[in-house]
């Protein structure tokens, strides 16, 4: 079965000397391939999810490895059926990942040694002694992360320099991490060497890349990714939730954002929760006069097309108004 387009994933820090002026001609470049997402760039690099037709994301790879310094750029990338992206937005950052330290961090030079996912996964599986770090947010690892993996409590990337600071991690024992796609621990692995921990390493190519090659082995849940999707599955053969509806309390892996437009709160919620609360993440909410109607067949669409995208029995199923 053929998808028509493509979702990829990618990052590449290498210099640029005139990110304004790459902003616009890159934006002029992905409104002409018809492809939407993000992209943001900086005198650092570029770190961009994009999605479109299979031949235009081939055409888009093709210009930007093109680019002096950027001929070795990775895609992490999956077919789809639809656009899981309702626009297009490219904008100048400071940092293309931003971990908001006073010091300039370069992957390049100084970050932690790069595990392929079949040199991660021995790893997980020698016995070895080591600390795993899950580089992500608390509501990213919530929904899903690797066996014994630590999973600090922040909200956003820039505050892990501080869970560091607290955390108590012996500097001499060896530190495993990992994110989404591997760009967190480029930046993070070299904040960590810089503090005097001597044993940093990092899953190359991130989760995305580790269940592409290595099946999601010893991954519980799924992965969370930022746009329609939401989540995604990794390991075949372990996709329970490892998560519950923070309205029902049974086992769930679904997001929605709060319909009371004062809150707005991305939180765990089954169906029937949603159901349950008009779409609200609490009583206050749900009565509140700003609350967005709440229709479950329309908020839930998007998550059933994309959740059981990899079971084929779902796939030979007949067409609902949700495809």
């Amino acid at each position: 079965m053929s998808h028509p387009f493509r979702v990829i994933l990618y990052y590449n820090f290498s210099p640029v000397a005139d990110p304004q002026a790459w902003v616009d001609e890159h934006r002029e470049l992905c409104r002409r391939l018809r492809l939407k997402g993000r992209v943001y760039i900086s005198e650092e690099g570029i770190n961009g999810t994009l999605a479109g037709a299979q031949e235009r994301i081939e055409e888009y790879k093709e210009a930007l490895r093109s680019r002096d310094g950027f001929g070795d750029t990775e895609f992490k990338e999956d077919p789809c059926d639809t656009v899981p992206f309702a626009r297009l937005s490219v904008k100048y950052r400071p940092e293309i990942v931003a971990l908001r330290v006073d010091e300039h961090l370069d992957p390049n030079t100084d970050g932690g040694t790069r595990l392929r996912p079949a040199e991660w996964r021995r790893m997980m599986e020698s016995g070895e002694d080591y600390v795993m770090i899950d580089v992500r947010n608390n509501y990213e690892s919530r929904i899903g992360h690797f066996e014994g993996a630590l999973r600090p409590d922040v909200d956003n990337f820039f505050d892990f320099p501080e869970w560091l600071d607290e955390a108590g991690i012996d500097k001499d024992k060896k530190v495993l991490m990992y994110c989404t796609g591997g760009i967190r621990c480029e930046k993070f692995s070299v904040l960590m060497k810089r503090k005097g921990y001597r044993d940093v390493n990092q899953l190359h190519g991130g989760i995305l890349n580790y269940a592409r090659e290595e099946g999601g082995r010893h991954f519980r849940g799924k992965c969370f990714v930022f746009d329609d999707r939401l989540v995604v599955p990794v390991n075949p053969e372990d996709e329970e939730p490892v998560s519950h509806c923070e309205i029902t309390g049974q086992p769930c892996d679904m997001y929605i954002n709060c319909a009371n437009m004062e809150c707005n709160r991305l939180f765990i919620c089954s169906e029937e929760g949603a159901r349950q609360m008009e779409g609200c993440c609490s009583e206050a909410c749900r009565k509140n006069p700003r609350k967005r109607p709440f229709d479950p067949e329309k908020a839930y669409a998007p998550f059933r097309r994309w959740y059981h995208y990899f079971d084929p029995s779902f796939k030979k199923r007949p067409k609902t108004a949700d495809d």
